[in-house]
């Protein structure tokens, strides 16, 4: 008995999860369903089965409208204004009303299916928020009369006193009162390569403290703090709508007013003014009522749409909505992140100098050996490339990690030292081969010194390299009038060296993410429409607020779900793909568009001098819609 009730509790556990996977579905998957009815019934009709025909029908009418319906009626009693949704049940009931039920079933489903493709883009954009929420820590150890005790972090206050040990991400913004450490900033700045910190430095939430414990002071209350600033950008850019949405709306109340009052003349004053029957007049205002439905020009827009998402996707570009590929064929700017965009998002070995009288192998053989017990990204990455040329590796002794400098032991009883100028000896490492470290942090590299008993032994130069497409992205844009900007939070110095070597025409260096934010608002005021794309959690305030974000496919999860288009294989020159897409797409559109509207008007100008008959109005109306559709089709290829 137990047994057979654990069963049944699993069997209902089961249940709920597949109700709960398909909630979300739920208005596509009615619509879809509405479109097989709509086939039951025709057939049904070749049939000759006309009252189960008609049941069929309104079996679609009721669950392909039935969301849509919901919709426009709520909008209408809370806006006090009719909308589309609204003709679109006019329509529909007209089309029953004169015997043509499949007609009002096809606009009831194309209708249907296009909402609901909108609402699922819409549910997908927002999952984000909540992916941006799980990087902040939920406790934090705070420090107070001796005793430390664990705690919400919303219960923190300006003042506490914070433990944060190795490993974990800082809760709240604050500065270092005591012990030193190097944090990993990606999730602020996008810098790979962790910034040391020491005593009354600033920490920031959502960062990672990768070595020592420090204990922090806290400055600024959780919801004033840089991470909560990031999330409250990325909800302010997603609120904002864009131009084609802001046009529909401002026109949808007139459109729908004009139809239906034309409409509800046609219903009485050709009777009066051209001595029309009754039968004939209303025969006239259904008509009317059909061919000035927006069913050809719904189908204008969403099979080119969705052709041409469905070729990006066949070319690793991820589209999350028709606006974003149409904004794409309208860019003038183009924003990039460095680290992980432009670059391969890891440090690199770039050169290995050496003094007089040492080889390159001998070494990395000291440096490595001493260097493989560091979990610094600069030391993974020397140990990474002497890992096939080095010597046999030594043992180091007494071996000493200070944070922010470097790193000391005895090798074989000769001291070594292993990390910054200051280190190692600021003056002796400057002069060192004629000052060759300058040269080449003038490069944007990043510089390890090593030092043994007789002075400076060599010189490690590492740097996060350009991704080998990068340049062809670039002039591919470049070539199509599309300016190129590179926002890093990386030095002066290192920026001006990415932005030379990729061929980037201006950059801005040292960005904080609401500092790009404030870039990408510049650029739109001068620009108009321009993309921003990157990999990083610091990346999501720009990439939102940019009229297309775009996200690399190796990215942070956060980026990934803000942006608009993603590049599911980090290769940069798809991007001038998806530009030229967008463009045949808009060109295609607006093909189908001023067809769309000219069938329309012909048709309804022959209704009005009664040339036009109910079937070859019928014909019309669904000819125009396939013709536009078979037309949006051809973006498949």
């Amino acid at each position: 008995m137990f047994v057979e009730t654990k069963s049944l509790k699993q069997t209902n556990r089961m249940d709920t999860s597949w109700f709960e996977k398909l909630k979300p579905h739920a208005e596509l998957l009615a619509a879809l369903f509405s479109g097989l009815l709509i086939s039951i019934g025709w057939v049904l009709e070749n049939q000759q089965i006309i009252p189960v025909a008609v049941a069929v029908y309104l079996a679609a009418y009721v669950i392909g409208g039935y969301a849509k319906a919901k919709e426009g009626i709520e909008e209408t009693i809370a806006n006090r204004e009719l909308n589309v949704e609204m003709l679109m049940i006019f329509a529909a009931i007209g089309s029953a009303a004169i015997g043509y039920w499949i007609e009002g079933a096809i606009l009831i489903f194309i209708f249907s299916l296009s909402g609901a493709l909108e609402t699922y883009t819409m549910n997908k954009s927002n999952k984000e928020i909540s992916a941006l929420m799980e990087l902040q820590p939920e406790e934090a150890l705070r420090v107070r009369n001796g005793s430390e005790e664990r705690i919400p972090v919303s219960q923190l206050l300006v003042g506490d006193v914070i433990v944060i040990k190795p490993g974990e991400r800082v809760p709240s913004d604050g500065k270092i009162i005591e012990g030193q450490t190097s944090l990993d900033e990606a999730a602020i700045t996008g810098e790979s390569i962790p910034v040391s910190k020491s005593l009354h430095d600033e920490v920031f939430a959502g960062t990672v403290n990768v070595r020592g414990t420090i204990m922090v002071e806290i400055t600024k209350p959780n919801s004033e703090t840089l991470f909560q600033k990031i999330i409250q950008l990325v909800q302010t850019a997603q609120s904002e709508k864009s131009p084609s949405q802001q046009f529909i709306e401002r026109f949808e109340g007139p459109y729908v007013k004009t139809v239906l009052v034309a409409v509800g003349l046609m219903m009485f004053v050709p009777h009066f003014a051209f001595g029309w029957s009754w039968t004939e007049t209303f025969y006239r205002a259904m008509i009317l009522l059909v061919v000035a439905s927006p069913c050809a020009l719904v189908a204008s827009i969403m099979p080119a749409t969705l052709s041409a998402i469905s070729n990006g996707a066949r070319k690793g570009i991820l589209l999350k909505g028709g606006v974003h590929l149409e904004n794409l064929g309208q860019l003038r700017a183009i924003a990039f992140d460095k680290t992980g965009t432009l670059t391969k998002g890891t440090p690199e070995v770039t050169d290995v100098i050496v003094r007089d009288g040492m080889t390159k192998e001998e070494l990395l053989t000291y440096v490595v050996s001493i260097e493989k017990y560091s979990n610094h990204p600069l030391a993974s990455a020397i140990v990474r490339h002497a890992s096939t040329c080095m010597n046999d590796q030594l043992k180091p002794v007494n071996m000493e990690d200070v944070a922010g400098f470097g790193v000391s032991a005895y090798l074989n009883g000769v001291s070594w030292k292993i990390g910054k100028a200051d280190f190692v000896g600021k003056v002796e490492a400057e002069q060192f081969k004629g000052g060759v470290a300058t040269r080449l942090a003038e490069e944007g590299k990043t510089i390890v010194f090593a030092r043994d008993e007789q002075g400076i032994a060599g010189v490690i130069a590492l740097k996060d390299q350009v991704r080998k497409d990068t340049l062809a992205a670039i002039q591919q844009l470049q070539k199509a009038g599309i300016r190129t900007i590179m926002l890093t939070g990386d030095s002066e110095k290192t920026a001006a060296a990415i932005a030379k070597e990729s061929g980037i025409d201006t950059y801005v260096a040292e960005c904080l993410p609401e500092t790009k934010v404030d870039e990408m608002k510049k650029l739109k005021q001068a620009y108009g429409t321009v993309a921003m794309v990157g990999d990083g959690i610091n990346d999501a305030p720009a990439l939102a607020t940019a009229s297309v974000g775009i996200a690399m496919g190796e990215g942070t999860d956060v980026a990934l779900e803000t942006a608009d288009v993603v590049l599911m294989k980090n290769h940069l020159p798809r991007i001038a793909e998806a530009v030229q897409l967008s463009k045949k797409m808009n060109r295609i559109v607006k093909q189908n568009i001023v067809f769309s509207i000219v069938v329309i008007l012909a048709l309804i100008a022959s209704n009005f001098m009664q040339f036009l008959h109910l079937p070859m109005g019928v014909i019309g109306h669904e000819g125009s819609t396939i013709l536009v559709i078979l037309n949006g089709l051809r973006l498949l290829r």
